[in-house]
């Protein structure tokens, strides 16, 4: 049985969360289960640490040819997010900077090896947001209900659609918020500063506890 301990690198809150089975992936371990109930719990309201899953991200004015040669969707504005059907998430956070979430299916291996190809000469810089940001992830009917505790952004589904992003303050620490979907359910994805890891997990499941929410790992999403 894997464990967090066992691994090159772990999650911030493997102690909070020594209570689930895990799964290896590339660099660490990631939560896969807390109970036979997760892919319902997910449903209604699950909360999962994607924080393992690699990710990265690019910036500069050739940033978006570079993601276009390596086959990724690019969004044509802003805060704005495209899913490629094996998975990975584009997310573009101005003309400039663009980050690529992996996907579950292979815990973001894809991305690596897009990150280990070069870049243009010049205007194209990678960035090394698996380092400096966690990534937690909300499930279900009442991401939005959630989200309305601790953002002043609207953010059900008439105002924040599949696809929309949201540079903003949760909880009062700046986290960028995206709608997408994973293994067909619509999911808010939150990246934040990695420090405030196991601060925003805890505030997340007191703001989760009105609609019965609880952990869930990714064995939910059909993994």
């Amino acid at each position: 049985m894997v464990t967090p301990g066992d691994t090159l690198a772990r999650s911030g809150l493997y102690r909070k969360i020594a209570d689930a089975e895990f799964l290896s992936t590339p660099e660490s371990a990631i939560a896969a289960s807390y109970s036979a109930d997760d892919s319902e719990q997910a449903r209604n309201c699950g909360l999962c640490d994607l924080t393992p899953v690699i990710r990265t991200g690019w910036r500069g004015k050739t940033a978006a040819e570079h993601l276009q040669s390596l086959g990724y969707p690019v969004p044509e504005n802003p805060n704005q997010a495209l899913t490629k059907d094996s998975g990975e998430t584009l997310v573009r956070l101005s003309r400039t900077e663009f980050w690529v979430l992996g996907s579950l299916q292979d815990m973001g291996t894809a991305v690596t090896e897009a990150a280990r190809q070069p870049s243009p000469g010049s205007d194209c810089y990678p960035l090394f947001c698996q380092d400096s940001h966690a990534w937690l992830m909300l499930s279900g009917d009442h991401c939005a209900g959630v989200m309305a505790k601790l953002c002043g952004v609207d953010m059900r589904a008439q105002s924040f659609p599949p696809g929309s992003v949201a540079q903003t303050s949760v909880a009062r620490i700046n986290a960028i918020v995206v709608h997408h979907q994973v293994a067909g359910t619509d999911v808010f994805s939150l990246l934040f500063d990695a420090g405030y890891h196991a601060y925003l997990w805890d505030v997340l499941q007191d703001a989760m506890a009105e609609f019965s929410g609880a952990p869930v790992g990714v064995r939910a999403f059909g993994i």
